[in-house]
């Protein structure tokens, strides 16, 4: 039960998340560069929900921990293309690290979660 919960609250941290990365995306310059960036952290921001939201519906603990883990590697190549983008200059440095932050947070309740529920199996 309490999993549950922790999933729940992880889900609409991540929907959050996800959001301010399509803001942030939303005020790119519009150059062949940002539209690509954007494509992929767009694709990788919004898939760590939408993994959660999989493994909430998941019928077997086995496939609860697939999501789960998926969501985390998400998170994870997110962090890559926030990295990249901070850097690159396509966002302001301190908006880029107050991202990339979150989403520190947010791999790390992953990679707990992932423990927690691999014991379980």
């Amino acid at each position: 039960m309490a999993l549950q919960t922790k999933i729940f609250d992880i889900e609409k941290r991540t929907y959050n998340f996800a959001l301010e990365i399509i803001n942030l995306v939303n005020k790119f310059r519009q150059t062949t560069v940002a539209f690509i960036l954007g494509k992929q952290i767009i694709r990788s921001g919004t898939s760590i929900n939408s993994n959660l939201i999989h493994a909430k519906s998941s019928l077997t603990k086995k496939e609860f921990v697939y999501y789960l883990n998926n969501a985390k590697k998400e998170a994870k190549e997110t962090k890559s293309w926030l990295q990249m983008i901070t850097d690159s200059g396509l966002v302001p440095h301190i908006k880029g690290q107050d991202l990339i932050n979150e989403n520190e947070e947010i791999i790390k309740i992953l990679v707990k979660s992932v423990k927690k529920s691999q014991n379980l199996i």
